[in-house]
């Protein structure tokens, strides 16, 4: 009888897995069932080729190949589910979400297709980033020790890269380390012979070079990009240029560099070759002098520093001179750093973490640790969205991100599938935040690639589009009319800027925006050392449809190299129906949904549009003047350090392909921290 019992459970679970083998089974089925009306046969055909057209880059195309399959099969969900992806690439979100939900309703796709329709319908209408007004929560951790092993001791600062990568500053054991996403430890560095002594802050230099400060050292450590030591700046003593405990550092956009300076009550100026300047923040006639400075940020022409006996952050211009009490006395029980994203402040309170608005000094709650013991010393927002946090008395290092984003998880696409050498397939995904935000750093144990739900053969992971070293850019030079004497001449000067900061690197595209969109060059940057702007094919134009432009320029950029950009350089205006056949916010998409950022150089400092403002916030790019005292050599710097979630793979393919005819499917899962995400897609092999 007891063994009876001890079977019941299993018999139980028996039908259960049947089912769940058989209804997997039956998918398989259907994805490559037998052909059974002429009906079906054409769709099939016609489906084939919008595949094949879809990963050819060529939406419009697909489009229509899926309509003529439509015509024959009319609710094949798989087709209209094909239909939605072919708009979405093309920028018409709203029409992709009407095609995904016909299929939704037949019953196809399941809680990954309404997964889908729900975050590509949330943020066609947030595109544009809130900033620190939400509400963080812990997605992931990396503690000071691991399996009983010491990693660090005492995190204080923390500095994010690019690529994904960032640096921890410990304290207590002396140490800058850099981590990886995935909490691996991939350099440690001790600093020089007679290693760091108690650093507490760090940032990055314009020159790229990594700053900190070391508290008991009573110095300013300069290190190179990579963290190895190169010099010192400043020594103990009450002179000038001199500290008693230097605690933060900013830096101004000339370069120089302010350290609060906490045994002195002062702020220390020293140029960017690291030369005293000036200090400032003792009493004066209508300032009491600081009590306690901590945290020090820049932002503007002010920098603002922190007092952690007073509870409060002062506003000083760059010459060291009082201008206001950004919040009132006593607001803070003890803040530390500041560090800026776009017009706040984020400020490390104790156990909090809260943003400061610059204009009106309203505070925002983002982060509390509640009453464990903590003491958060650092908050930064990384290049993935999230912000990360050291608390040093934990030990340790969170990883904080906006809940919406924790529950909903990450937005994984397949964007090609490559089986012109099958059984070698190569595959690009890309990896996005819920609120279009690229994630970067990801490795290969961060995916999961299975075809027909089955582990592929031979996976190799063969890089990320954020670790390229060129940009291939299309120039749109807008003809509206202007009197400006000088525009050709200024034109020459934007074209020339970008074809030098490309370095002969990547393929440079030149489109003039008339009435007509016209393509006036492609090849080697070097080869528009003598470019004329009066030669140009396409004449100046009242009116000037901006929106063929800008699709013309992504149509010729959606099969070009990875990290890809539009230029526009214009006079500031847009002539009346510039955005007649399609929107800006379509515009807008079909640049985001093809990783396609855009940028703007400004021939006048007036008449900047609404609409060249919203096209560049919304794509990540910068507003640059083309005369501008520090010169254009950045901008083509300024596109490659904009982070993008593109990888690729290949691997080998064990699927019967029926000569070509078979639909073979592909699944990627992709996991970091606590979030996941997934999407299924297909291909065919090449027909024989």
């Amino acid at each position: 009888m007891k063994k009876n019992l001890l079977l019941l459970p299993l018999i139980l679970s028996l039908p259960i897995c049947v089912f769940s083998q058989a209804s997997a089974y039956a998918d398989r089925l259907s994805i490559t069932k037998e052909i059974r009306t002429a009906e079906e046969g054409f769709a099939y055909e016609e489906f084939r080729r919008g595949v094949q057209a879809f990963y050819r880059g060529t939406f419009n195309e697909a489009i229509l190949q899926f309509e003529k399959a439509l015509t024959y099969t009319p609710t094949d969900s798989r087709i209209l589910d094909w239909m939605g992806k072919a708009y979405y690439y093309s920028g018409l979100e709203g029409i992709a979400l009407q095609e995904w939900e016909k299929a939704k309703n037949n019953g196809y796709g399941g809680i990954l297709l309404e997964n889908k329709i729900r975050i590509v319908a949330e943020r066609r209408f947030t595109l544009e980033e809130n900033g620190m007004e939400d509400v963080y929560t812990e997605s992931g951790s990396y503690p000071g020790t691991y399996n009983g092993n010491l990693i660090y001791t005492e995190p204080v600062s923390i500095l994010p890269n690019g690529n994904g990568t960032f640096w921890v500053l410990a304290y207590g054991s002396n140490q800058l380390l850099l981590f990886n996403v995935n909490g691996t430890v991939i350099d440690r560095i001790t600093g020089p012979l007679n290693g760091f002594d108690h650093p507490l802050d760090m940032i990055r230099l314009s020159s790229g070079k990594i700053l900190l400060t070391e508290t008991l050292g009573n110095r300013l450590s300069v290190l190179s990009k990579n963290g190895r030591f190169e010099k010192y700046i400043g020594s103990k003593g009450r002179g000038n240029g001199s500290f008693i405990g230097p605690q933060y550092v900013a830096e101004d956009f000339r370069g120089n560099i302010y350290a609060t300076d906490y045994g002195n009550r002062r702020v220390v100026v020293f140029d960017k070759e690291g030369n005293a300047l000036f200090v400032f923040g003792t009493s004066s006639k209508n300032f009491s002098g600081l009590k306690g400075p901590t945290g020090i940020a820049v932002l503007g022409d002010s920098v603002y520093v922190a007092d952690d006996v007073k509870g409060c952050i002062y506003e000083f211009d760059l010459a060291g001179n009082f201008i206001r009490n950004l919040v009132l006395e006593g607001t803070f029980r003890r803040p530390e750093s500041l560090k800026v994203w776009t017009d706040r402040l984020v400020v490390c309170d104790s156990n909090k973490v809260i943003s400061v608005n610059t204009h009106t000094g309203e505070t925002f709650e983002n982060m509390n640790m509640g009453n464990a013991p903590s003491r958060i010393t650092c908050a930064i927002p990384d290049v993935n969205g999230n912000v990360l946090v050291s608390d040093f008395k934990a030990n340790e290092v969170y990883v904080m991100a906006r809940m919406q984003e924790l529950v909903g998880g990450l937005f994984v696409q397949i964007e090609r599938v490559n089986a012109k050498n099958f059984p070698d397939v190569q595959l690009d995904v890309k990896v996005e935040s819920l609120k279009r935000n690229p994630i970067v750093g990801l490795k290969e144990a961060n995916f999961y690639i299975t075809e027909d739900r089955r582990p592929v053969n031979k996976l190799k992971f063969l890089g990320a589009a954020s670790e390229n070293t060129y940009c291939d850019v299309t120039v749109i030079i807008d003809r509206s009319l202007s009197d400006s004497p000088l525009s050709d001449s200024m034109v020459e000067t934007a074209v020339k800027s970008v074809a030098e900061g490309m370095d002969g690197k990547g393929t440079l595209r030149i489109l003039s925006a008339g009435l007509l969109p016209v393509v006036e060059f492609t090849g080697n940057p070097k080869d528009v050392r003598n470019f004329n702007a009066s030669a140009l094919k396409t004449k100046k134009s009242s009116v000037v449809p901006l929106d063929l432009a800008f699709r013309l320029a992504v149509n010729d950029l959606i099969n070009a190299g990875k990290k890809r950009a539009v230029v526009f350089v214009t006079h500031g205006n847009v002539t009346e129906h510039s955005f007649e056949r399609y929107s800006l916010s379509q515009t807008v998409a079909y640049m985001n949904n093809n990783s396609v950022m855009c940028s703007s150089i400004f021939l006048s400092r007036e008449n900047v549009s609404e609409e060249t403002e919203y096209i560049m916030k919304n794509t990540k790019g910068k507003s640059y003047y083309v005369f501008r005292e520090e010169g254009l050599a950045s901008l083509v710097e300024d596109l490659l350090d904009i982070s993008q979630g593109n990888y690729s793979f290949s691997y080998v393919s064990t699927l019967p392909t029926n000569f070509g005819e078979n639909f073979l499917p592909v699944e990627i899962e992709s996991y970091l921290m606590n979030r996941s995400g997934r999407d299924e897609g297909g291909y065919f092999s090449p027909l024989k």
